[in-house]
């Protein structure tokens, strides 16, 4: 292998808005990572049906396209 091109690889704690931690080795600089959503409470791996709403997108999708949902 080449010297000097391969990035410096360090154990960084990356932790969840829902309280999950994990240790694990990355190269992103720093000793904390701060994610929104995990496989432990996303949606897919959980099986239960959850909006994850980032910045009011869900409403402001809703308030752009209302004149085209039925019943209005």
């Amino acid at each position: 292998m080449k010297k000097d091109i391969h990035p410096n690889v360090s154990k960084t704690t990356f932790r969840c808005n829902c309280g999950y931690e994990e240790s694990l080795l990355s190269t992103k600089s720093g000793d904390e990572v701060s994610v929104e959503i995990c496989s432990n409470c996303h949606p897919f791996f959980t099986g239960k049906q959850r909006f994850v709403d980032t910045a009011g997108r869900i409403d402001r999708f809703k308030k752009k396209y209302a004149k085209f949902q039925q019943g209005k």
